[in-house]
């Protein structure tokens, strides 16, 4: 055994991650799978950047799009009031 391959060591590769919860609160804040996920409470915000982190893991962006903390992604949802859609001519 050589020298470089003693310091070589085993990292074992996972497509899973384990998630665990940054929510302290009690009563505890939805979890990032609940329908109503993004009112759970700010850990960090950017608004400079353009995103929040909420204590369930769910990264909130500023065009309404999601990226949970599975690594699924939630298009942007932002509803358009009538005063905001444009008519062609």
């Amino acid at each position: 055994m050589n020298a470089a391959s003693s310091r070589r060591t085993h990292i074992p590769t996972t497509t899973h991650r384990k998630i665990t919860s940054m929510c302290q609160h009690q009563p505890p804040c939805p979890t990032a799978d609940s329908a109503d996920r993004e009112a759970a409470l700010l850990v960090a915000h950017h608004p400079e950047q353009g995103w929040s982190l909420l204590c369930n893991g769910v990264l909130l962006f500023e065009d309404t799009g999601e990226l949970l903390p599975n690594g699924q992604i939630i298009a942007p949802h932002r509803p358009l009031g009538t005063d905001q859609v444009v008519r062609a001519a």
